[in-house]
Order: structure tokens, then C-alpha cells, then sequence
């Protein structure tokens, strides 16, 4: 099998989540909270995600079609043995979509199952349009054509710091997790929760925070944006401080150069999940 241009592929899952931000925001204008669906507690799902990832797939199909498909919402071929998957969130950020509250984004990574890493990244954010990626030896990560590089920032006491709320999980772990939500509150810029694990993770990847984590996530929620921290010069880690972050379901990135001052109070010694 000939190995794909990771460029020239990039330049294509850009246009096809280009496409479906378009429906996305389309029907954003006649949606309403009467055709949302409860996945779960605190999960939700609409119409407009499953419609969302219908497209991306069929197109995707086209592009590359040894690939397997892991999407949020199950969609694609399932192919364990394929040598790519296409790690799909078609609507990231569901719950602001619903509320028509910033940020939500379209997520694609194309997964090397052999090497174990992501070759391709897209995270594309509706309500401003923008546009994140990166690709397999490119010199960096980029935002609608430019460049991006993680912040300088040196101390904590100076950063943003990026989270989420973990539901659903041994209580210990949530007190764990809560407790660090209220450090960050005291000893840094602010601590936020925007929503979107996936505009997260390209946030601290072009500068505008200096840090993220999260826990009990899935694959589709963090393989792109990921590796565009990684591409963008942020370090990344799952809170064992391993590199099993995509499938893991804890996550830990940051610039280089706060690095041990986040990554201590988010994982703790008496954290129980390594």
C-alpha cells in the first residue's frame, strides 16, 4: 500500500469538515431544543450531529477507502483491522450547540494503527469559522493558513487554564478533579470551562491558553486536537504521564514551560487511575 500524502489529504479532510461546519451552521438557525436526544447524563445528541457525521463519512469513504471509521455517533465502516481509522466528533461541544452558545466544532484525526498516532488533523469551530490543523511532517500547526505556536507563558500565576467537569466517575476521583478545577481558580489567570474539549485542546495550541485537561473522554473528542498541540510545540500527556491519552480517557497538555506546575496539581499523588 502506498502511503498517502499526509498534505494533500490534510488540505482535503479541511474542506470536507469546511462543508459540514456549513450544515452545521445552517441548521443552527431553525433548530430547536425539542429535537435534542439524551444519550445519557449529561450526553446529549441531535439531528444535526448525526447528519453532520453521515456527510463527513460518505465523504471520507471517498478519500481514503481502506480506512475503518471510530465516530461518535457510530456511523462508517468498523474495521479493527483497518490500517487507518478516521476518528470522527462530528458536533463537539453538543450542549452549546443546543443552547446556541460558543464554542462548538467538527473534529477529524486519521489514526495510523500501526504506528499507533494520528498523520492528520482538523478541528474546525462553527461560530468563528476557524479552521485548525496540522498533518505527519509538517513544520508546525496551523489556524486558516498561518502558523500557531503554544504560549510563552512561565508561571502558572500568569496562565488560563482550560477544563471540563467529569461526571459519572468514582466520587474520590471527581473531589480529585474538582479540587484541582478550584487550585487553578486561586493560583493562576482563571480556570474556564468553554465546553468543547476539542477548541480546548487548538486553544492552547495557538496561544489563547496556556493549559488543558480533562477526564473520562473519548477518542473522538481529543485525537485532532492533540496532535495539533503536539505539532504547535505543547506537551501532552494522559495523567500517568504516558502517551495513552487518545484512547486513555484522561488528558494532560500545556506549554512546555509550565508544564510541572499544572501537571502536579491536576494528577496528584493520590490520584487512582494509574
Amino acid at each position: 500500500m502506498i502511503q498517502p500524502d499526509w498534505e494533500t489529504l490534510c488540505g482535503r479532510v479541511r474542506q470536507i469538515a469546511g462543508e459540514a461546519v456549513e450544515y452545521i451552521a445552517a441548521e443552527r438557525k431553525r433548530f430547536t431544543a425539542d429535537k435534542v436526544e439524551e444519550k445519557g447524563a449529561f450526553n446529549f445528541v441531535s439531528y444535526v450531529d448525526k447528519g453532520a457525521e453521515k456527510r463527513i463519512i460518505a465523504a471520507l469513504e471517498k478519500l481514503l477507502p481502506e480506512a475503518g471509521f471510530i465516530a461518535e455517533e457510530g456511523s462508517g465502516r468498523v474495521d479493527e483491522s483497518a490500517p487507518y481509522q478516521w476518528i470522527i466528533d462530528p458536533l463537539d461541544g453538543t450542549t452549546n450547540f443546543v443552547h446556541g452558545l460558543p464554542p462548538y466544532a467538527v473534529s477529524i484525526a486519521l489514526w495510523d494503527a500501526q504506528a499507533k498516532e494520528a498523520v492528520v488533523g482538523v478541528v474546525y469551530e462553527v461560530t468563528l469559522r476557524e479552521c485548525f490543523y496540522t498533518w505527519k511532517g509538517a513544520d508546525a500547526a496551523y489556524l486558516n493558513g498561518e502558523a500557531i505556536r503554544v504560549s510563552d507563558v512561565a508561571k502558572v500565576d500568569s496562565a488560563l487554564v482550560l477544563t471540563g467537569l467529569a461526571y459519572g466517575l468514582d466520587p474520590e476521583v471527581v473531589r480529585h478533579f474538582e479540587n484541582s478545577f478550584a487550585y487553578f481558580n486561586r493560583h493562576s489567570h482563571g480556570a474556564r470551562r468553554l465546553g468543547s474539549a476539542a477548541t480546548d485542546l487548538v486553544y492552547v495550541a495557538c496561544g489563547r491558553a496556556d493549559a488543558f485537561y480533562h477526564i473520562n473522554l473519548s477518542p473522538w473528542d481529543v485525537a485532532a486536537g492533540a496532535f495539533i498541540v503536539r505539532q504547535a510545540g505543547g506537551r501532552v500527556a494522559d495523567f500517568c504521564g504516558g502517551d495513552d491519552y487518545t484512547y486513555g480517557r484522561s488528558i494532560v497538555t500545556a506549554n512546555p514551560r509550565i508544564w510541572d506546575e499544572i501537571f502536579r496539581p491536576v494528577t496528584g499523588n493520590e490520584f487512582k487511575g494509574c
